[in-house]
């Protein structure tokens, strides 16, 4: 539809105040928009986005050929120009968890001084409850114009990655305003939108500022409740993907936002739930500021936990000198922004424990390159996972979702894979040979590989032994019955790094990976002793040498040996008056 353009200017030419300006002027409006930067200004006159946004700069040439968008430095031309005047600055975080608010109030004071009719001022930046009035007050008091500079709110809700299409066909559009002229002008404004059907809600100044923090906190508890029901998971052995999936089904809760994993990060939500719990704790409203530091620990604390799930999944159970390969960079894909960047926090975690890490992302390498330098980074997710003893995937772009992992595994050290953002699928790659760990969800493995059909082959020929003519063999069926338990334990959880987390809590335990440490067990049931035994052999095959793993009679003891590495002999002990049968084999 046609509609009348506005001029429209835009403050501030960051990821909002970009975006802003474009989808305006592709409304057909004219705009003209300023930045204190003007380096930003000469990328975004010239026709280039100074940051990654899917179909942002084609829009943003696209409407500078049409002449509907234009940049300036000059605070008096927007002055002049502009009927409606949208503040896109930054809000960042302070020390304490407020909103800086000092770049909005530069703004504010820049523009004032050149309000010199009626016009409309409306705020887009997320803010305090309360920081609207104090604005408006502001503004009046510098204005030439006076009273008859109005001020509105209308909080943005953009999604990084999507936000040419939440510019443009919104969820809703929200205006808090102080009376009909400033809804009517900004009716006129989103007229396009408005036609197509998109929901109006018009509030007053302090709903407005309040509806985008609140939508932000309960989105993070929505995702930080996901999380914790994932440990809840870990130590049951639930799988928190098909518990997301029914509580989804129920309408009340819904699918969105019920993400277990790493948890969020990024310039918005982290920022958003601190801000809130301030000015909550400064209103006295205890437990909406408790509730909201609860739900910043949990979402913190899932980076430790995937820190301590590839210590876990490594050579050794150890970081140091371990190759870590990390897939995306970015806090979300999608994006090149890299704040708040849960992947790199746990790279940075990662390389402080002594991990060689080697990151890659499809867009984000370059800020990721400058705000971490110590880490190493590849031009390919093949490149990143050479020689790799474990594989990080921290960053859910679709391209990761795509990856042969039979391709990958061809050229790690070890098939190790630790899904931090539970979307790959944990079958193909363990069909491809990969053990698979995701926070939450069971670990998978070789459930239906060559390797496992060599384990039972085993197991079905160690059934098959006869017991001594005319007495019964009670010990080799217990033993038996121990092994192929113990196995399907083993094959179902993923391997020796599993199986010491499961058994942890045992006595004394000791535990390590291609030999290099001992197991044991004080007391441990027929059960468990079979697991240890398979494990045994299991250690070796990381790496596929041709292992022969033997089971003596001597009462106390168990031996493995390397045939190709002869370093690797370990000896395990396991407190028990049980003779165990004799069994060889080889695992290539």
């Amino acid at each position: 539809m046609s509609v009348a353009p506005v001029r429209v200017t835009v403050v501030g030419t960051g990821y909002l105040g970009l975006t802003q300006a474009v989808c305006m002027a592709d409304l057909g409006h004219e705009v003209l928009a300023i930045d204190a930067d003007p380096k930003k200004l000469a990328q975004a006159a010239a026709g280039n986005a100074p940051f990654f946004e899917p179909g942002l700069e084609p829009l943003l040439r696209k409407n500078l050929d049409a002449k509907r968008l234009r940049f300036t430095d000059s605070y008096a031309e927007i002055g002049a120009f502009g009927d409606v005047h949208f503040l896109c600055v930054g809000t960042p975080q302070l020390a304490d968890g407020q909103a800086d608010l000092s770049q909005l109030d530069a703004a504010a004071d820049s523009l004032a001084p050149r309000l010199s009719r009626e016009s409309l001022v409306v705020g887009k930046s997320t803010v305090p409850v309360g920081t609207a009035r104090r604005l408006l007050a502001r503004i009046r008091s510098a204005a030439p114009a006076g009273e008859v500079v109005d001020l509105a709110w209308n909080p943005e809700f953009l999604r990084e990655g999507h936000a040419i299409a939440d510019s443009l066909t919104p969820d809703r559009i929200v205006l808090g305003t102080l009376g009909p002229s400033a809804e009517r002008l900004l009716r006129e404004v989103y007229a396009t939108p408005l036609a197509a059907g998109v929901p109006l809600l018009v509030t007053g100044l302090e709903t407005a500022e309040l509806v985008k923090v609140s939508a932000n906190a309960f989105l993070a508890t929505k995702i930080s409740f996901i999380n914790m029901v994932a440990e809840v998971c870990e130590k049951t052995g639930a799988d928190v993907i098909e518990l997301a999936e029914a509580l989804g089904l129920d309408v009340r809760i819904g699918r969105q936002f019920l993400s277990p994993g790493l948890g969020f990060g990024g310039g918005c939500l982290p920022k958003d739930i601190r801000a809130f719990r301030a000015v909550a704790s400064q209103l006295g409203a205890e437990s909406l500021s408790t509730l909201l530091g609860v739900v910043d620990r949990a979402n913190t604390g899932r980076r430790e936990r995937v820190v301590a799930l590839t210590r876990a999944a490594a050579p050794g159970g150890s970081l140091n000198g371990a190759r870590v390969a990390v897939l995306g960079l970015a806090f979300k894909p999608g994006s090149d922004d890299i704040r708040d960047s849960p992947s790199l926090d746990v790279c940075a975690q990662l390389a402080e424990a002594g991990a060689i890490v080697t990151g890659h992302d499809p867009v984000a390498i370059a800020n990721a390159a400058s705000a971490c330098p110590e880490l190493r980074y590849a031009s390919s997710a093949l490149e990143a996972a050479e020689d790799a003893d474990v594989l990080l995937h921290l960053t859910e772009w679709p391209d990761y979702g795509t990856i042969d992992p039979a391709a990958l595994r061809s050229v790690v050290a070890h098939p190790v894979l630790v899904d931090a953002r539970c979307t790959l699928d944990a079958a193909v790659w363990a069909d491809a040979g990969w053990t698979v760990y995701a926070p939450g969800r069971p670990a998978v493995t070789l459930a239906r590989s060559g390797d496992a059909a060599r384990l039972l082959s085993l197991l079905t020929a160690g059934a098959q032994r006869r017991p001594s003519a005319g007495k019964p063999d009670r010990t080799n069926s217990r033993q038996v019955l121990g092994l192929w338990f113990g196995g399907l334990i083993l094959i179902s959880l993923g391997g020796p790094s599993r199986l010491a987390s499961a058994v942890g809590r045992l006595p004394s335990p000791r535990f390590g990976v291609n030999g290099q440490a001992g197991f044991t067990i004080c007391h441990t049931p027929w059960l468990l002793r079979g697991v240890i035994t398979l494990s045994a052999a299991w250690c070796g095959s990381a790496r596929r040498p041709r292992w022969r793993f033997a089971v003596g009679c001597r009462r106390t003891s168990m031996r493995f040996t390397c045939a190709s590495s002869p370093r690797h002999t370990s000896r395990w002990n396991c407190i028990s008056g049980l003779a165990l049968w004799r069994a060889r084999f080889k695992l290539a």
